[in-house]
């Protein structure tokens, strides 16, 4: 019997997953939880075969709790469970640690067939997933900053404008918005906001003491 944890922030889903789950000798559901903190202790405290794993929740998200999760060592297989298909949703949760990832419009079978072979430790895709993935994979890696590209983001990131960072490189404000523009290119991003965050997030700034 596989034991299961759901996890989502509507009663309703929740309900009915715990319906269909419940009604099947092969599974038994262990508890449930409506949102990533509540999983987290829930995942702890019970170790589930699989913990069914909503994204888009209030407080702790999905993707913080399957990180913690894994930093818990807490050995559940994490499946998600969303509406949620995109890139900035699908990346983040697998590299968290998710052993599978489904859309919540998944057939019945598809969603049983998924939970066996998430328990079994084998990973489980929506076939649109599938296809982000392999379209990242195949997508040549970003070319890294340059020097003087790196020098402006950190200029940046100390609120400096563009025409003080021009002075502060000896180059002209429009040389300073080339050379961000193409720092928007290869982080792709949009604006200096997203740059800065990118650029702590890839590890191109480190935080001042």
């Amino acid at each position: 019997m596989i034991t299961l944890l759901i996890v989502d922030d509507h009663p309703v889903v929740r309900d009915g997953l715990r319906g269909m789950f419940g009604a099947d000798p092969r599974f038994e559901v262990v508890g449930e939880a409506a949102d990533g903190a509540e999983a987290v202790a829930a995942g702890e405290r019970l170790r589930p075969d699989v913990i069914l794993m909503d994204l888009r929740m209030p407080g702790t998200d999905g993707v913080a709790a399957i990180r913690q999760l894994a930093e818990r060592g807490v050995p559940s297989r994490v499946l998600v469970l969303t509406t949620y298909d995109t890139d900035s949703h699908v990346l983040p949760a697998i590299e968290a640690g998710a052993t599978g990832y489904l859309l919540k419009e998944a057939p019945r079978e598809e969603l049983v067939r998924a939970v066996e072979a998430a328990a079994r430790g084998q990973a489980v895709l929506s076939p649109t997933v599938a296809t982000r993935l392999l379209s990242q994979v195949r997508k040549p890696a970003p070319a890294p900053l340059s020097q003087r590209e790196l020098e402006v983001l950190e200029l940046i990131a100390q609120g400096a404008t563009n025409r003080e960072a021009g002075k502060r490189l000896f180059i002209s404000e429009t040389t300073v918005k080339t050379h961000l523009l193409h720092v928007y290119a290869k982080l792709g991003v949009n604006d200096r906001a997203a740059a800065v965050a990118a650029g702590f997030s890839r590890g191109y700034l480190k935080p001042r003491d």
